[in-house]
């Protein structure tokens, strides 16, 4: 799995208004016209108590991630605030996967183990410096966390998932915190961007995979493939036709490892994205076998 290292994190990767869910905006009008202004850190996670829960709930029928705070502090009481958000959820405990004994699940909305995932991702996608690396990591590691914080505190529960991988059946570390046996992160993220669309024959939305990271001593341990089978199930599972990705073009270990599962390119960034300094990238789709009747009647 060292290919991963390169794919690309695309985090933050602000949504822009014309993507914004009009599915979830007809069924949640109420909490739409209540959506706050362009700038997300207007929202804040800051604070704690109950009136912080209060407006924390009332903002849970806002569509999807409509931008990361960068100046949102990772703070105890941030991550306090968004955990309170699934409060009145259910847990899920059942793995959505499993693959060569890796098992995935969603993310529990718990301070601990929202930690560990920025740390598995800052992990796999900081780029080291020559000078003060620790502290840039750190940084980085700490814009992990708010983003995180900020999707799980905006994002309805059909609308974005955090799934994470870990051992199906733990047999070694035994003394290890269950948060700690996270070793692979993967982000889905419900959209419907027109230049996506028009690749996409039927469909007003799409499950759009990013993020996709695994720890360093576990690539190569087929911890991608879990993690993308995962991602179809919950695809299924959310009545979507197609399942979008991107990865850089010269990535060959990451979009083989996509072409495998059944993804293919349908579009490339255009030429002048190299003029400026940026690696091209390619738009992968995969359909998945569920039929639009099933769609519009289940």
């Amino acid at each position: 799995m060292a290919a991963l290292r390169a794919s690309p994190l695309f985090l933050p990767q602000p949504l822009s208004p014309s993507s914004r869910s009009r599915r979830c905006a007809a069924s949640r009008g109420v909490a739409a016209a209540a959506r706050p202004g362009p700038a997300p850190y207007r929202t804040g996670v800051h604070g704690g108590g109950a009136g912080s829960k209060k407006r924390l709930l009332a903002s849970r029928g806002r569509p999807g991630w409509v931008g990361v705070p960068s100046c949102l502090p990772a703070t105890e009481e941030g991550v306090a605030v968004a955990a309170a958000a699934s409060e009145e959820e259910e847990e899920e405990d059942v793995f959505l996967a499993r693959e060569a004994g890796w098992g995935v699940r969603r993310m529990g909305r718990v301070g601990e183990e929202m930690r560990r995932v920025a740390q598995v991702q800052a992990e796999a996608f900081h780029v080291p410096v020559a000078l003060f690396n620790d502290f840039f990591f750190d940084f980085f590691k700490a814009e992990v966390l708010s983003a995180l914080i900020y999707r799980v505190r905006n994002s309805p529960p059909d609308r974005y998932a955090c799934l994470v991988a870990e051992e199906a059946e733990p047999t070694t570390q035994l003394s290890q915190a269950p948060y700690e046996k996270i070793v692979g992160v993967v982000d889905c993220t419900v959209q419907d961007e027109d230049d996506i669309l028009k690749h996409l024959q039927g469909a007003d939305e799409y499950l759009y995979v990013s993020g996709i990271a695994v720890l360093p001593s576990f690539r190569r341990r087929k911890l991608g493939t879990a993690l993308l089978k995962a991602c179809e199930a919950l695809g299924l599972q959310w009545r979507h036709r197609f399942m979008v990705l991107r990865a850089y073009e010269d990535d060959d270990g990451a979009r083989g490892l996509y072409a495998k599962a059944g993804y293919r390119v349908v579009s490339r960034d255009p030429d002048w994205v190299t003029w400026v300094g940026r690696r091209r990238r390619v738009l992968m789709i995969k359909e998945l076998p569920l039929h639009d009747d099933r769609i519009q009647h289940q």
